[in-house]
């Protein structure tokens, strides 16, 4: 009877995984044939490297929203993660208990809050201060940075903290009685050894950071040109889509599938270097 029941949920848990991939098979093949048309009649060269985006011209070069995304992701990284795994190093060797309790609840909860409130956030404080501090409009690469590193920081805290206390606690003892601090200790052999988990994290914000549509639309000016400074108004790839699907017909909205085309292989990319790195890091 238990080997019936145990047959029986195994079978169950096996379609579960199949409709999961399934589903997204069917999403891929849909968003292909829908984006295709408009790079086979414009070339793929003209899409992915064209410098202007004027859908009622017929131009339909997605360049600009590329570099932008990429540009609005990386300064997201660049001022997230340090703060990331900074908390993370804390919260797992230096907070004590009580303190650790108070936060952690805190870091999920921004997990948990609606991305359109983190929009608001940026265009109400954000936008202002940097209009006021460096001049400009204040809509900007750097707003819309900014707010993604405070979005993806539960995902980089969370990841760093459990790499970091899966550490084997023989190594930080052995550490301590070769006479190193806590500190070195840290630096030294826990990180070197979390660092695939570390690793692991980043690469899943980035992700987060990429595929942001919302807070990012709010803030970051939505302009299809090629950014200049950090100051400049940005769009990304998900903000076009957002931004136009609605209206969009003929190869417009196919336009618009093939931009979701290359955000689809982008976010794949990044998810295949989810298992690929830290393996190698694993390995040197």
């Amino acid at each position: 009877m238990a080997r019936k029941y145990e047959g029986t949920i195994e079978k169950i848990l096996q379609l579960s995984a199949l409709a999961a991939i399934l589903v997204v098979f069917l999403i891929s093949l849909f968003i292909l044939i829908e984006g295709y048309p408009v790079i086979a009649k414009y070339g793929l060269g003209h899409f992915l490297l064209g410098g202007q985006w004027y859908p009622l011209d017929g131009l339909f070069g997605i360049m600009p929203m590329i570099i932008g995304s990429f540009i609005v992701t990386f300064g997201a990284l660049l001022l997230g993660v340090p703060f990331g795994i900074g908390c993370a190093i804390f919260l797992a060797e230096f907070a004590p208990m009580w303190m650790t309790k108070v936060l952690r609840p805190g870091i999920e909860l921004l997990a948990g809050i609606p991305s359109v409130v983190y929009g608001f956030f940026g265009l109400v404080v954000l936008v202002p201060l940097i209009m006021d501090t460096f001049g400009g409009r204040g809509f900007s690469v750097l707003a819309a940075s900014v707010v993604l590193a405070i979005m993806i920081l539960p995902t980089v805290i969370n990841i760093s903290e459990d790499a970091i206390r899966a550490v084997p606690r023989e190594y930080k003892e052995g550490s301590f009685a070769l006479g190193a601090t806590h500190w070195q200790t840290v630096k030294m052999v826990i990180l070197p050894t979390a660092q695939s988990g570390i690793v692991a994290s980043i690469v899943l914000g980035m992700g987060r950071a990429i595929g942001e549509t919302m807070a990012v639309i709010m803030v970051a000016g939505n302009v299809t040109a090629i950014p200049g400074s950090f100051l400049d108004p940005v769009r990304t790839l998900t903000a076009n889509i957002a931004l136009e699907m609605g209206y969009a017909a003929g190869d417009h909205m196919s336009a618009l599938f093939a931009t979701g085309i290359v955000l689809f292989v982008i976010i794949m990319f990044l998810n295949f270097l989810i298992t690929l790195v830290p393996k190698r890091v694993i390995d040197q």
